[in-house]
C-alpha cells in the first residue's frame, strides 16, 4: 500500500552539540505558528527532546527507532503519527551517520533518513569555520549518495560578515543555505546528569524557550524553501502503524493506574495506545500528589522519568507508598518505576515493593541492549527476545531478584531486573510497539485480576 506524501524534513547534524534541538523545535513551533498541523519526531530512544517537540507542536513527541523497532516498523510508525498533518519534522541524533554501536548505519539519523526517504536539513555549528564549512557539508553530502541533503542551517554565526564568508563557500559548493542563526545566549536549556530537564518539569521555562526559539527561527530560516523542500518528499508503500491490529480485548476493560506528573515523564505514546487498544481503561496518577489508586485500579505501569530528583516528595506521600505497598495485582515498572517499586532510594524510603535499594552514582549506564525473558511474567512468556535500552545513573543493590526479569545477551552477558509475584520491574525500556503482545499479555493479567 502506498500512503498519500507527507511533506517532512530530517533535521541532522555533524555532531551533538550543533544545535539541532533548537532548531528543529523553533522549526515545528514556526510553522505550528503559521497554522500547521507539524507532526515531530525523534530518531532514537531519547524521552526527553519529544517533551518539548509536544510543546512546540500540540501533538505528542513520537521516536522512529529502528534498533528497538526493526527497520520495517519506521515509515508505519511515522505515519501514524502524523496522520492528519500538513508537516513532519523529525529531529535526529548524534551525527548524521552515527548509530548504534557496532551496527554500522542501524538507528542513525541516516537510516531513518533512508527509511522516509525525506530530505535533511544540516545544522552546522560555524562558530569555528569559515570557508572550510563547504568542505564540511561537502563530506556530508558525498557520503552516502542515498542521503538527500536539501540544505543547511548555519548555527552560532558570529557576525554578519562570517555569515558571508559562510554562504560564500557554500555557494561555490553548491548547498542552499536555508537559514543562519547568530550567536545567543539566551536559548540555553539546563541540564542535569541525563541530559535537558524535561519541559514538563519546568513548563513556564519550557514554553519561554520554545517560543523564543520559534522567534529566531522565523527571523533567520527561509521557512518557505524549508516548506517547498519537505513537499518534494515522495509518498511511502507503507500502510500506518495500527495499535489495535493484533488480538481482541478481553471482555471486562481493566483499569491500569498509568503514572505520570514531573517524576515520570518517560513514555513513549505508543504504550497507551496500546493497551487502551488491547481494551485497558487507562486512570493517570502522579506519585508526587495522589494519595491513592485511581479507584478499581487491576493494574499498575510504571514508566521512566527522575525518582531520584524527587525522592523526598515520593518518600513524603506515604500514604501513597503504603497502597502500591500492599497492592497484589500485575505491576509493569521501567527505570524509575524500578525505583519507586524498591525499599529506599538515596536513604529515602519508597514503596519496598522489591528487596533492593538504589543509590545514585558517578557512572552513567547508557546503550542498546539485546534481551530475553527468562522466565514467564506479566508481560512476556519465557524466551521473549527483544531489544531495548538502558539509560540511567543510578544503581541498585542487589540488580536482579531470585527471578531475574531479562537475560542481556548483547553487548555483554548479566541479568537484570525483577519478574515475580505479579511484578516485573526492570531498568530496560522497552518500547512496546516493537512486540505489541505485552501490551495485550499485561491487558489480559489485569482484566483476571480481582480489583474489588
Amino acid at each position: 500500500m502506498t500512503s498519500a506524501a507527507v511533506p517532512r524534513l530530517v533535521v541532522a547534524a555533524p555532531s551533538s552539540g550543533s544545535g539541532k534541538t533548537t532548531v528543529a523545535t523553533g522549526l515545528m513551533a514556526a510553522f505550528a505558528g503559521r497554522g500547521l498541523a507539524v507532526s515531530p519526531h525523534k530518531v532514537g530512544p531519547d524521552y526527553i527532546d519529544p517533551g518539548y517537540h509536544a510543546l512546540a507542536t500540540g501533538r505528542p513527541g513520537r521516536n522512529l527507532d529502528p534498533y528497538l523497532c526493526g527497520t520495517r516498523a519506521i515509515a508505519p510508525l511515522f505515519l501514524h503519527g502524523a496522520a492528519g498533518s500538513e508537516l513532519a519534522v523529525v529531529e535526529g541524533v548524534m551525527g548524521l551517520f552515527d548509530g548504534a554501536s557496532g551496527h554500522g548505519e542501524l538507528a542513525s539519523t541516516a537510516q531513518v533518513a533512508k527509511l522516509l526517504r525525506a530530505p535533511v536539513v544540516l545544522v552546522v555549528d560555524a562558530s569555528s569555520q569559515a570557508r572550510s564549512v563547504a568542505a564540511l557539508v561537502h563530506g556530508f553530502a558525498s557520503w552516502d549518495p542515498e542521503v538527500r541533503l536539501g540544505g543547511v542551517i548555519l548555527n552560532k554565526v558570529g557576525s554578519p560578515r562570517h555569515e558571508e564568508i559562510l554562504r560564500a563557500a557554500l555557494d561555490e559548493a553548491g548547498v542552499p543555505v536555508l537559514g543562519a542563526l547568530h550567536r545567543a545566549d539566551d536559548l540555553h536549556v539546563p541540564s542535569r546528569h541525563l541530559g535537558l530537564v524535561p519541559a514538563p518539569e519546568r513548563a513556564a521555562q519550557a514554553r519561554d524557550w520554545v517560543r523564543a526559539s520559534a522567534a529566531r527561527v522565523r527571523a533567520s530560516c527561509d521557512l518557505a524553501g524549508l516548506l517547498a523542500l519537505a513537499r518534494t518528499a515522495p509518498p511511502l508503500d507503507a500502510a500506518p502503524w495500527d495499535p489495535g491490529a493484533a488480538g481482541s480485548p478481553p471482555r471486562r476493560a481493566p483499569v491500569i493506574a498509568l503514572a505520570a506528573g514531573p517524576a515520570f515523564t518517560f513514555a513513549y505514546p505508543e504504550q497507551a495506545e496500546l493497551l487502551t487498544a488491547a481494551g485497558a481503561e487507562l486512570a493517570a496518577f502522579d506519585p508526587l500528589s495522589d494519595e491513592t489508586l485511581p479507584e478499581g485500579t487491576a493494574g499498575i505501569v510504571l514508566g521512566g522519568g527522575f525518582p531520584e530528583v524527587y525522592a523526598p516528595e515520593l518518600s513524603a506521600n506515604t500514604r501513597l507508598r503504603k497502597e502500591v505497598a500492599a497492592f497484589r495485582g500485575p505491576i509493569a515498572a521501567e527505570c524509575a518505576g524500578l525505583l519507586y517499586l524498591s525499599r529506599e532510594v538515596d536513604g529515602a524510603p519508597m514503596c519496598g515493593v522489591l528487596d533492593a535499594t538504589a543509590a545514585m552514582s558517578d557512572r552513567l549506564t547508557l546503550g542498546y541492549r539485546e534481551a530475553v525473558a527468562l522466565g514467564d511474567s506479566v508481560l512476556a512468556p519465557a524466551g521473549t527476545r527483544l531489544r531495548g535500552h538502558e539509560f540511567h545513573r543510578t544503581r541498585l543493590e542487589p540488580g536482579a531478584g531470585d527471578r531475574p526479569a531479562w537475560g542481556f545477551t548483547r553487548p555483554e552477558r548479566r541479568t537484570e531486573g525483577f519478574a515475580e509475584n505479579n511484578v516485573h520491574a526492570s531498568y530496560l525500556h522497552v518500547h512496546w510497539a516493537a512486540e505489541p503482545s505485552l501490551a495485550r499479555r499485561f491487558v489480559e493479567r489485569c482484566a483476571g485480576w480481582p480489583c474489588d
